[in-house]
């Protein structure tokens, strides 16, 4: 497909570059000062005792959550009001701070010291999220926005493993509380240098007045959200990602150690591959949707957390017989191909679901609103977090074992994706059509931005197959009702697309007049409420290939409610086995090639006054060309 930017050069952008070095150092850092602070409290601080030492290490995760809470709704605020970029550079100064006063605490092996950094820290990511997402949309185009958030998505995860892994070892070396204290403050310090080369944001809301009490703000944010109901649901499935994720990722180290027989270094290489799943997952995404928004991948990621996440359980359900084994040991053992490969693809799985989400987020959002819509996103992620938590203990106290626990978490995830589906069909129509024609076809869109990202408008195109709504439906950004001939509408197995698509079925007057009557009122009504209407107005498929005059009907469309009309053209499907080219002969016709090469082009709207079958006939002829 056409874009506008090629998306891995977003790294060598000023609009992208320092923004993404800056988010990256900043979860890198968070991870190194967490964990090394996680093993100096279980090994590095005398006089503690285990109760103490497990009092400590779970006050630690709770007090870097804690914030999120506490601050998110002010911090959406502030990243409405202000420039972005300006708060992203505060932000770092803070974190400077934090660090310096690190190495005093570190030196001391202060423990209330270094729990209440930690509590700040957690404030310094709490300021940061909102920014994190909300600045993209400023200084990426649409077609960059996927690009730009796997970019995110697949670096802070690999940020979050490495910090991990550093601080880890760095507390462990000879003086190793110093080594941490000069690595914090070192990457701190680079974090602000690159946020200083991060292009003014401009704020989406300078007249806010700030909300100061965090309950009510909180309650503000959410209902924010709930007005959007897609953006509503896609907020549900990141914080349920969250749920997801947290669940096998604090498990995978005792997992690790009783149910497959490895050490330190397996739950390391464990990490590593579902970070790099992750990472792989949220690149694909990109490719996968040819640089657009295509939420279609979110169901395909949702499937891929449940067949892998169950088949994670059946690949070691009892006590491993050795234990202590170093990598090398394990990557003998018959099974773990099996074991990493799952954990692979339940990251890849992840990051194909995540990504999507955060850009529909970011595009249906409306600007003045949209850090406040993210800083409610990270309240629940962080709610959904500590639910997991939760639901974990009380289920290991019941009975259950590490994996019944992982396997009940991917059937609750195929649980809440259908939950979610069922209430937003767009998600599961535009998988199914994205996947259909996708299998089939090769396509080549131009011009589709010339469609109204808001408001009601009418797309009109030539009518060549029985498949042309999923195809031009799947491609076009915005959910589109489609008015289709009812027995097309009827064809079975495609019906329940075409409901999905709540697609409008329609009838010539004689046929069934009343049909004809409740498909205008259903029109009139969906362009009233500002939707997007798609229309082929020759009334039925094309029996040689050539365009049929249009009928009428859009004349009587524009007269009750005239809005801006986009001719579009679909060319290559004539040959297609969707096609009528062959009815002559009694039957439908395999396509010639595997995957052909198709193009849907679109120019700019017409107005209601410009807009009438004649012209919009002629629009729609001169598109098409010779292409059928």
């Amino acid at each position: 497909m056409t874009t506008e930017k090629d998306a891995p050069n977003l790294l060598t952008t000023r609009r992208f570059g320092p923004f993404f070095i800056t988010q990256t150092l900043g979860a890198f850092n968070d991870n190194i000062f967490k964990n090394a602070l996680v093993i100096l409290l279980a090994f590095g601080v005398a006089g503690l005792s285990q109760a103490d030492v497990d009092l400590y290490v779970n006050l630690a995760a709770g007090l870097f959550i804690l914030p999120f809470f506490l601050f998110s709704a002010t911090a959406g605020q502030l990243a409405e009001k202000y420039d972005k970029a300006a708060i992203i550079r505060a932000v770092k100064v803070f974190e400077i701070a934090i660090m310096l006063c690190a190495v005093v605490a570190l030196h001391f092996r202060n423990v209330p010291f270094l729990l209440g950094l930690l509590f700040m820290m957690g404030v310094h990511s709490t300021l940061f999220g909102p920014v994190k997402y909300s600045i993209l949309p400023q200084h990426l185009h649409e077609s960059e926005l996927i690009g730009g958030n796997a970019w995110v998505e697949a670096a802070t995860f690999l940020a979050i493993l490495l910090g991990t892994m550093l601080g880890g070892w760095l507390i462990t070396l000879d003086g190793g509380t110093s080594w941490v204290g000069v690595a914090v403050v070192i990457v701190a310090v680079c974090g602000y240098w690159a946020s200083r080369s991060v292009p003014q944001a401009p704020p989406a809301a300078p007249g806010l007045k700030i909300n100061w009490n965090p309950a009510t703000e909180t309650w503000r944010n959410i209902a924010f959200i709930r007005g959007n109901r897609t953006v509503f649901l896609s907020v549900l499935g990141i914080s349920w990602f969250w749920f997801f994720g947290v669940t096998f990722l604090s498990q995978l180290p005792n997992y690790t150690k009783v149910y497959l027989g490895g050490n330190e270094q397996v739950v390391t290489l464990l990490l590593t591959i579902f970070s790099l799943g992750i990472g792989i997952g949220s690149m694909l995404c990109e490719r996968l949707s040819g640089h657009r928004v295509e939420i279609g991948l979110v169901p395909l990621g949702s499937i891929g957390l449940t067949v892998f996440g169950v088949d994670l359980y059946f690949a070691s359900t009892s006590i491993a017989e050795a234990q202590g084994l170093g990598a090398a040991a394990f990557l003998h053992l018959a099974g773990s191909t099996r074991v990493l490969l799952d954990l692979g693809l339940i990251g890849l799985s992840g990051g194909l679901f995540i990504v999507p989400l955060y850009a529909l987020i970011q595009t249906r959002s409306e600007p003045t609103h949209r850090s406040r819509i993210i800083a409610g996103n990270n309240i629940l992620n962080a709610a959904f977090m500590v639910t997991s938590a939760i639901l974990a203990i009380v289920l290991l106290k019941v009975g259950f074992t590490i994996p019944q626990l992982l396997l009940v978490a991917a059937l609750l995830n195929a649980a809440v994706a259908i939950f979610i589906y069922t209430l937003v069909p767009e998600f599961l129509m535009r998988f199914l059509a994205w996947m259909l024609i996708r299998v089939l076809y090769r396509i080549r869109v131009e011009g589709l931005d010339n469609i109204p990202e808001k408001g009601a408008a009418i797309v009109v195109c030539n009518h060549v197959s029985f498949v042309d709504a999923l195809i031009v439906g799947g491609s076009v950004r915005r959910p589109l009702r489609f008015v289709m001939y009812h027995k097309i509408y009827n064809i079975p197995g495609l019906n329940f697309l075409f409901r999905t698509m709540r697609a409008i079925p329609i009838a010539p007057a004689k046929e069934d007049p009343e049909l004809l009557r409740c498909a205008f009122d259903e029109i009139d009504a969906a362009l009233k409420n500002g939707e997007l209407i798609g229309l082929f107005p020759e009334g039925g498929l094309t029996p040689d290939g050539e365009i049929q005059t249009f009928k009428t009907g859009i004349d009587r469309i524009l007269e009750r409610e005239p809005v801006p009309v986009v001719p579009m053209a679909v060319c290559g499907l004539w040959r297609s086995l969707w096609s009528r080219r062959d009815s002559r002969l009694g039957r439908m016709r395999l396509p010639r090639r595997f995957r052909a090469k198709i193009t849907l082009i679109a120019v700019a709207a017409m107005s209601p006054a410009q807009a009438n079958a004649a012209t919009l006939e002629d629009a729609v002829r001169r598109l098409r060309g010779e292409g059928a």
